[in-house]
């Protein structure tokens, strides 16, 4: 398998290749490529959210997963219910209903995964890996079209608050092509390349999240932040016809749906879409997320997927960092929420395996469409036979409770078998709800067009 990287904007991709290329390990790739996207990709994730992933040591043939998700808030302080803000934001045809506010944040994770990969897997220097970060947010980025559409769509987030300087300059929204400018990303990355991720934790940012919280009515505290660890763990293994994946349960529903998968490499189109569309379908709102796949040299493999949710709304000030809003996410808050704790993820880092053999590391952003994109794109390459980018180009469907949502470019006898018995809903164009995913395979890399992503390989 040939050295490449996978993400959701080209100059995470860039920058995780430029590590690859001085030497860099997968982990030293994916947090220098982590660290950009929180400054290329800030309307899909920040350094204040969370995330997980998957690492494949070649050397000793072990793979691990790191939880590096959002916690729940409170630790130390009298529990009370956070303090919400109700919104809703047209997504298609729909409404979608979201809750945001300082007190929707929960004590944020990647920095400390970000760290831990490092510390486990890395070889450069830790300021070497946040140099390719510090340089575009002093240069700004190129704001691509999939970021534009969202930001549309998000805008009453998104320009509340010091983000009306950043997404709407001179009051109007940003768009496709302009440039992304977040100077105060200089400051925040300056800090986490002389702290380390203490800087999130106990150092500069973490004093101005808690002063941010302590004015807004947040609930994270000083003892959210001085307690958090990110975590290794055995990742889940899952059949998948003749290929074993390796990922995480909990909400991701992974290995409850690979088994399922049936083979399709005989079906015509339809019987394709007919085949696949159930075991794919889930139902729950948007989440805002990337994903970034990356393969060394030396056959290490790394993937990692961030979020920020939705984003609250607040920014630090002088940072220009967003605070995430997974409290607020609705399909992650399964029972009560207990301070410390974890919370729940649909996340789902992938590594697939025939026989001893890596075939793929792959990750997908998307929310509940995540699983079924992912599947999707991994049984169109593994099955099939498909080349990574057009796995990753084919149209998509996903199917909610009577409702199925398919792309131009679906099989339309399908399509037309499924509005029987269920409404099918046509969307215009190729369009982020159906996820974005990234992968690198022995077959190549590939990223997906609906979130602007991009990929490259070290030559």
């Amino acid at each position: 398998m040939e050295a490449a990287i996978a993400a959701g904007h080209p100059a995470s991709a860039a920058a995780g290749l430029e590590i690859l290329a001085d030497g860099g390990s997968a982990a030293d790739a994916i947090v220098a490529a982590s660290l950009a996207s929180c400054v290329a990709e800030t309307v899909m994730t920040g350094l204040l959210g969370g995330g997980h992933a998957v690492y494949w040591d070649a050397g000793t043939g072990r793979a691990r997963n790191l939880d590096c998700f959002v916690a729940v808030p409170g630790l130390g302080a009298e529990p009370r219910e956070p303090e919400l803000v109700r919104l809703e934001v047209p997504f298609g045809e729909e409404l979608v209903h979201y809750a945001i506010g300082a007190a929707s944040c929960g004590t944020p994770g990647l920095a400390a995964g970000l760290a831990e990969l490092w510390l486990a897997h890395g070889r450069l220097p830790w300021s070497r890996l946040v140099e390719p970060a510090s340089q575009l947010a002093r240069d700004g980025v190129e704001f691509p079209p999939a970021h534009a559409s969202c930001l549309a769509m998000l805008a009453p987030v998104m320009t509340k608050d010091e983000g009306a300087r950043i997404y709407s300059p001179g009051g109007r929204l940003l768009q496709a092509g302009e440039r992304l400018h977040q100077p105060g990303l200089v400051a925040a990355l300056e800090a986490l390349a002389e702290e380390g991720a203490d800087a999130v934790y106990s150092g500069t940012i973490a004093e101005s999240l808690l002063d941010l919280c302590a004015e807004r009515g947040g609930l994270v505290t000083r003892q959210d932040l001085g307690s958090y660890a990110a975590r290794w763990s055995e990742p889940v293994a899952a059949d998948y016809l003749d290929w074993t994946l390796l990922t995480r349960g909990g909400l991701s529903g992974m290995p409850e749906s690979a088994p399922l998968m049936p083979r399709t490499r005989d079906l015509d189109e339809t019987d394709r879409v007919l085949a696949l569309v159930d075991v794919l379908g889930a139902d729950g709102v948007e989440m805002h997320t990337t994903n970034t796949s990356v393969v060394d040299p030396d056959g290490n493999a790394c993937v990692l997927t961030t979020s920020l949710g939705l984003g609250s709304g607040d920014f630090l000030p002088g940072f220009d960092l967003h605070l995430n809003s997974m409290l607020g996410e609705i399909d992650l808050v399964r029972g009560p929420l207990v301070a410390g704790e974890r919370m729940e993820s649909m996340m789902a880092p992938t590594l697939a395996f025939s026989a001893d053999h890596l075939e793929l590391a792959a990750g997908a952003a998307g929310g509940t469409r995540l699983r079924g994109a992912l599947l999707g794109v991994i049984s169109s390459i593994l099955d099939e036979g498909l080349d990574p980018l057009g796995a990753v180009e084919r149209p998509r469907f996903h199917a909610s409770p009577g409702v199925v949502h398919a792309e131009p470019g679906v099989d339309e006898d399908a399509l037309a078998t499924l509005a029987r018995n269920r409404t099918v809903r046509r969307w215009p164009a190729r369009h982020h709800y159906f996820g974005g995913v990234s992968l690198v395979s022995r077959f190549g890399a590939a990223a997906d067009p609906r979130r602007s992503g991009a990929s490259s390989t070290l030559r």
